[in-house]
């Protein structure tokens, strides 16, 4: 079994995203029982919160349904979690400054590493854009979960 940590800033837009992504990837592929999926933030500002309404939104319109809901990245997670997948560098960053160990800073890895078709270097955080910010989002999270399961298999 795999289990795989999805990291950003607050937890309440990328993160929670591409875990919502993968997770249905991961269904449609019949591969529930392979994987355990779930999201964190570097920052408790937004712990307990859902994810922001306006990402809702726009990834329930693509069929996705984001039901987590905000915590912090917890020491534990380095131990308990053989991937953890941060947004962009500074969450990168800051993810290895935390790991516990040499063993646990190896996990860390970046989301945008995983893209097949999107030429990008990170997620971006939409939380202070409009809605072309949040379908980019979403697209480069297709994009990148697509390419980590492809991995995975």
């Amino acid at each position: 079994m795999k289990k795989i940590l999805f990291v950003c800033l607050g937890n309440i837009c990328r993160s929670c995203t591409a875990e919502e992504v993968m997770r249905h990837l991961v269904t449609d592929a019949g591969m529930d029982d392979r994987f355990v999926l779930d999201s964190a933030g570097l920052i408790n500002y937004h712990e307990g919160e859902p994810a922001d309404a306006r990402m809702r939104a726009h990834a329930a319109r693509r069929g996705y349904h984001i039901t987590h809901l905000s915590r912090p990245v917890r020491y534990s997670d380095f131990f308990d979690f053989d991937l953890i997948i941060g947004m962009d560098d500074s969450n990168i960053a800051k993810l290895k400054a935390m790991a516990p160990g040499i063993d646990e800073e190896a996990k860390v890895v970046r989301m945008a590493d995983y893209c097949r078709n999107k030429i990008v270097d990170h997620v971006p955080d939409p939380y202070y854009g409009g809605s072309e910010g949040f379908e980019n989002v979403i697209d480069i999270l297709e994009d990148a979960c697509a390419g980590l399961l492809e991995e995975l298999r």
